[in-house]
């Protein structure tokens, strides 16, 4: 898989930027506040309907513009598709594939895969659990463009629920009087059907990433493993069941906590509180590893993603956004040796010299709004 033409209108910085594109290697490079990672952030939209560093639409709109647009020309094997995003910050967004009827934005996802490394990944492994459960639900999403769906549902019943607990917090707060409670069971039923698919997916893929994070790691750290990953239920220990079994467990777990949940007008059990846990060797990662061995498991869990992807028959486009100044040079070097036989690998970079020889490839200098061969 790889890119042919990115086109950008009215996106972050650029008012307009036609860049082509080829498989192997292509780096952008340029003083920093000149729109590198603007680039590669529009292919990562592209492919997630999110963005790495914000977590809403509105700063991906040129000031002054009302709207964004961002295409970009795919290819898989034979098959070549176009598809077109529009970004309308306080509306809906919009979409085409192959400039046909307007489909929804879901639609695109699975037609262009990326794998991003970032110094955000950092985060992976320091953050907070949101950051590791982001990772684990856009992965998902990228085998099984489905599940785009099936979060949606869970939020949005999520989100009907809070209201109500919060509605009935408020009311004994102030001495109200007690509220009718009975819709809790059926948003209860809902949480626990759209929650019960999101563990069932989640469980298995950490069944079939964790050895390929523990390859990963001892590639980039040699002897300095191994790594693990575990999964921590907001409610206990997980059954190992089917999704009849998880569905059953999350009812049972919201009934346990339902007093609280009142009290405090909030969920307290479900996929939205669960933690992914990393180890190194018998200690957490978060609190115990190096700052070195810590970059080394936030590339692994990267690493580890692109190999699942590939090896499932979808080679992803990998996204180096200006990752090697983060590194040492043994790290550096071991995994662009690691990257460089991707299909098409996008770089950034503030200067040449921070794109490993191994890296060889077309060049493009970005500043002041142009992108260029260099």
């Amino acid at each position: 898989m790889h890119v042919t033409h990115l086109s950008l209108a009215d996106f972050r910085s650029y008012p307009a930027v036609e860049v082509a594109l080829s498989p192997g290697v292509t780096a952008f490079v340029g003083p920093n506040g000149q729109g590198k990672t603007n680039l590669v952030e529009a292919v990562g939209y592209l492919a997630h309907l999110g963005s790495h560093r914000v977590s809403t639409d509105a700063p991906l709109v040129r000031q002054g513009a009302e709207r964004a647009v961002l295409r970009a020309a795919v290819v898989q094997g034979e098959r070549r598709q176009l598809i077109e995003l529009e970004l309308n910050p306080g509306r809906a967004n919009r979409a085409r594939i192959n400039r046909s009827s307007q489909v929804k934005p879901r639609d695109v996802l699975g037609i262009l895969r990326t794998v991003l490394f970032a110094p955000e990944d950092l985060s992976l492994v320091k953050g907070d659990p949101g950051e590791r459960r982001r990772f684990l639900d856009e992965l998902m999403t990228a085998r099984s463009p489905r599940m785009a769906g099936v979060r949606a549902d869970y939020d949005r019943v999520l989100k009907q629920r809070n209201t109500l607990l919060k509605t009935a917090a408020m009311a004994r707060r102030h001495g109200g009087r007690s509220m009718d409670l009975s819709t809790l069971d059926v948003w209860d039923q809902h949480l626990a059907t759209a929650g019960a698919e999101l563990l069932a997916q989640r469980l298995q893929l950490l069944h079939v990433l964790e050895p390929l994070v523990d390859k990963a790691y001892e590639e980039l750290a040699p002897g300095g493993g191994p790594a693990r990953l575990a999964y921590r239920g907001s409610g206990g220990e997980l059954p190992g069941g089917d999704r009849a079994e998880l569905a059953r467990w999350l009812l049972e777990a919201l009934a346990g906590a339902r007093k609280q949940e009142i009290e405090r007008g909030v969920t307290l059990v479900g996929p939205h509180r669960d933690e992914l846990l990393l180890r190194l060797g018998e200690l957490p990662a978060k609190g115990y590893a190096s700052h070195g061995e810590c970059w080394s498991y936030a590339l692994a869990l990267r690493l580890a993603s692109y190999d699942l992807l590939r090896a499932e028959g979808n080679e992803p486009v990998l996204v180096l956004d200006d990752v090697f100044a983060e590194l040492d040079s043994r790290r550096r070097d071991r995994l662009a040796e690691l990257v460089a036989p991707g299909e098409q690998v996008l770089v950034t970079a503030a200067v040449a010299e921070d794109v490993p020889g191994a890296l060889a490839g077309a060049r493009y200098a970005v500043a002041g709004g142009e992108v260029t061969p260099a």
